[in-house]
């Protein structure tokens, strides 16, 4: 599938409505019980960008955007503004917001990821889109320098370093991120007298597996 390495404004994602969603499969037994299966191995997030709207400039930019991408054709990048840092909204980014993995003496390559967790249980979340020069990656509790120690693959978000770590060193990072999506729509439906009289438009967004 076709993805433009390019943000929605974030501006007009701002004031958006959405969030992750699962998909959960429940079978009702005789006996009262039931059974709970998921298919989805992660969340996946939706959104409408319509709310944000704010004026006819606003829908001027979003109708050009649509059109570049050629309504679902091409994925994009979108600011999720409640949950876009490795570590939570009001805290500085700091190298060890988030750990990778352990080192084992061979291993290079480290994907980004976020841990989400709440008493015993925890879900770890892949991160394919880091944001450019957010970044920070450490390495057995020191923080490393990017170009020096590590490259970044912003389009894919793997850490790459220059020298394998070694066994038993904790590898660590913070970043911000956006989440990769698309329009779940071909057609976006605009009435100005509608849109000045308090109306929005729905512009609904999924996110893309890549």
């Amino acid at each position: 599938m076709a993805f433009h390495d390019v943000r929605f404004p974030a501006k007009l994602s701002f004031g958006s409505v959405g969030g992750p969603e699962r998909r959960t499969e429940i079978v009702q037994l005789t006996n009262g019980f039931e059974e709970r299966n998921t298919p989805w191995a992660q969340s996946r997030r939706r959104y409408d960008a319509g709310l944000s709207l704010r004026s006819l400039d606003d829908i001027g930019e979003l109708i050009a955007f649509f059109e570049a991408r050629r309504g679902q054709l091409h994925g994009f990048r979108w600011k999720d503004w409640a949950d876009y840092k490795s570590c939570a909204a009001s805290v500085t980014i700091t190298y060890e917001d988030q750990e990778l993995g352990a080192g084992d003496g061979v291993t290079r390559s480290f994907q980004l990821s976020k841990t989400y967790a709440s008493g015993t249980a925890s879900e770890r979340r892949v991160i394919a889109k880091p944001v450019q020069g957010t970044v920070r990656v450490g390495l057995q509790g020191d923080e490393l320098a990017e170009t020096v120690h590590y490259t970044v693959d912003y389009e894919s978000g793997a850490i790459l370093f220059l020298s394998a770590p070694a066994l038993g060193e904790r590898v660590t990072a913070g970043f911000e991120f956006d989440v990769p999506v698309r329009f779940d729509t071909d057609r976006i439906q605009v009435s100005v007298a509608s849109f000045q009289a308090g109306e929005v438009p729905q512009v609904p967004v999924v996110e893309v597996r890549l």
